[in-house]
């Protein structure tokens, strides 16, 4: 049997919206749980907001039921942060049977060193959000947020959710994209070939020719209308998009 590594983000789970919801368990039962696979990696933005692990709904009870079963059952869950779901901590991740991994992870993708991440930190254009981005990510903010009381860190996420919304409507979907140079930085940075990311929404395969190499990068989509997963065995990546 085929080896098979999987890589999803940007489902935004959410109570609202219990067809995405259905579909990821649908996903897991027909993919991941009883199969050959070696690894299954949540690259951020997999709930729609997170406000603590203080405050796990019954959707995110289910969802780390789930993942538990999959991690019990031999097949790895790893997680890195996406900028909806940042403030998760080990007590969910323990919950669910993840590995939290930092921000930016080379892996060894049979064989192909790969770096993965979530994406947000190369949309550098944005610049309204890159200053937001490096105040949360601070030792500091996060702390704050959680020492606050549960319904005022809801408040703060609703208006966050309203003030994200309108932003995004007023800026041009090429600031919303990442940037090449960017790009570029992050492969030499790690001294890699290969990246999966998600956060912009934007299902693709981009090629780069740098010094003579060929670098990849890989796009997953987010869950809003589609199921979209990359699959990854020893000899192809392919990138799946499924209606909903």
């Amino acid at each position: 049997m085929t080896r098979k590594t999987y890589f999803i983000a940007d489902l935004h789970l959410s109570e609202n919206r219990p067809d995405i919801s259905t579909a990821f368990f649908k996903f897991l039962e027909s993919n991941i749980l009883n199969q050959d696979v070696d690894a299954l990696y949540i690259l951020g933005d997999f709930f729609e907001v997170w406000v603590g692990d203080d405050y796990v709904t019954e959707l995110a009870g289910d969802v780390a039921k789930y993942l538990k079963a999959v991690s019990n059952a031999g097949t790895p869950v790893y997680f890195i942060h996406g900028n909806r779901d940042f403030i998760m901590r080990e007590q969910y991740t323990s919950l669910a049977g993840m590995t939290l991994l930092e921000e930016q992870t080379v892996i060894d993708l049979y064989g192909t060193p790969t770096v993965i991440l979530h994406g947000d930190e190369m949309c550098t254009q944005d610049t309204e959000y890159q200053n937001f981005r490096k105040k949360s990510r601070s030792w500091w903010w996060p702390r704050l947020m959680l020492a606050m009381p549960l319904w005022y860190r809801k408040k703060i996420a609703r208006n966050a959710r309203e003030k994200s919304k309108q932003s995004q409507a007023d800026k041009p979907i090429e600031i919303l994209d990442v940037v090449e140079d960017a790009v570029l930085a992050t492969f030499e940075k790690h001294g890699v070939s290969n990246m999966i990311h998600g956060h912009t929404h934007r299902p693709n395969v981009h090629t780069y020719t740098k010094n003579g190499e060929t670098l990849t990068r890989t796009v997953l989509g987010d869950w809003y209308t589609q199921g979209s997963y990359l699959q990854v065995t020893p000899i192809s990546q392919q990138l799946i998009n499924t209606l909903l």
